[in-house]
């Protein structure tokens, strides 16, 4: 259930309120109970976490967040392939 903020008109009280989508927004006010009540637009506050999700199941390297880390100790791409394309070794 997401989490609705609340601002007084009369009075400023601000307040949180854990609400089904489908509730209607509530009107009065805890403080003064005036019926001043109005929702304010705020970002989400939920993180997604615990296996199944994208970030979790499937990491590359030792990264912590895809998002923003870098890889930790990565090869140049350079030595990737001068090692692949000198071929084997030939046997002596």
């Amino acid at each position: 259930m997401p989490i609705y903020g609340y601002e007084c008109a009369a009075c400023g009280h601000e307040m949180e309120a854990l609400q089904k989508i489908s509730d209607k927004p509530l009107t009065d006010c805890p403080v003064c109970h005036q019926p001043e009540l109005k929702k304010q637009l705020t970002a989400a506050g939920f993180r997604l976490s615990g296996s199944g999700w994208y970030e979790t199941d499937f990491k590359k390297e030792k990264r912590k967040n895809l998002a923003g880390d870098q890889p930790v100790e990565s090869k140049p791409k350079s030595e990737e392939k001068s090692k692949t394309a000198a071929g084997p070794t030939p046997a002596a």
